[in-house]
């Protein structure tokens, strides 16, 4: 079994949940900052002027790591492609990387020209489009059904969740692209700020995980397909299941905001579990290839 290392589990004075986007736009819609603190009080949002871009929150995140601030930092995006099913991110493909902080490298290097950290031009080589599901374009080595997953990913449906392939590109539910441009800000993040568990965990300043919100959705009682809170009443409910306050009312509810709202009180609840930190199924290949989304036992 894996070891998370020798850091504390319950030091950490804040927790971050981020609802991701993988929008090509400088500043994506989509994109939901929520910061919850030690204690019972409500998670809030934490808003920028104009919204957010991907840049903000990389150097946002890089900020904890000049200030030592110990925060629990929750990404809802997949920091890797599967690898352990054929021994290779991009089986064929000679320039495929071999482990999580060179396949960032690797994205980044293709797609550094692409603008507001998007990856439109690394899913448009020649190579990569091969392993990738896209609109009008299902590449030859995209695989069966929904496509290749990680191993975390196969302990998701075992909980009863439904996660898709990274490489799939195509549809509301799709992660792909979020994927591909969180890789670009981890890549700029590195050697600043550990992500778990490709790094083990520190005994002080940030750490980033991995994080799935219907996991958060699932620990506050709600069921699956039922999962999206889009009012008050609904994210309170949720919320008091993690033993959170009611939250201040926002201007405007959607997925985005209650997800991230929700993932910050779920990240403050269990954060202290140490089943969490040491999965049974987490090898050091995996931590090293793959990764892990945080929560999945």
């Amino acid at each position: 079994m894996w070891r998370a290392g020798a850091g504390q589990l319950t030091n950490f004075e804040a927790f971050i949940a981020i609802d991701w986007s993988g929008q090509a736009v400088a500043r994506p819609a989509g994109l939901a900052v929520a910061l919850a603190e030690q204690g019972g009080e409500a998670p809030r949002l934490i808003a920028r002027q104009g919204g957010w871009s991907r840049a903000d929150v990389g150097d946002w995140i890089a900020g904890f790591a000049q200030s030592g601030a110990r925060i629990l930092i929750g990404l809802d995006l997949s920091p890797a492609f599967p690898f352990v099913d054929h021994g290779a991110y991009f089986p064929g493909w000679q320039a495929s990387p071999d482990h999580g902080s060179a396949l960032w490298a690797f994205v980044e290097a293709l797609a550094a020209e692409d603008p507001h950290l998007s990856a439109t031009a690394f899913i448009s080589h020649q190579e990569a489009r091969r392993h990738f599901r896209q609109m009008g374009d299902c590449g030859d080595l995209f695989g069966a059904g929904r496509g290749r997953l990680r191993v975390c990913e196969g302990v998701q449906k075992a909980m009863g969740l439904s996660p898709y392939s990274c490489f799939n590109l195509v549809g509301a539910a799709q992660v792909g692209k979020s994927s591909l441009t969180g890789m670009r800000v981890l890549h700029r993040l590195r050697g600043q700020v550990p992500v778990w568990p490709f790094d083990p965990l520190p005994a002080s300043g940030p750490v980033i995980v991995e994080i799935y919100t219907s996991l958060a959705a699932r620990a506050a009682g709600l069921r699956a397909g039922r999962s999206k809170m889009r009012d008050g009443a609904a994210l309170d409910a949720a919320l008091a299941a993690l033993g959170s306050r009611p939250h201040v009312p926002l201007a405007r509810y959607n997925d985005h905001a209650t997800d991230a709202l929700l993932s910050a009180a779920w990240l403050r609840a269990v954060a202290a579990d140490p089943r969490l930190w040491t999965p049974k199924g987490l090898t050091d290949e995996i931590a090293r290839t793959e990764g892990w989304t945080f929560g999945c036992i």
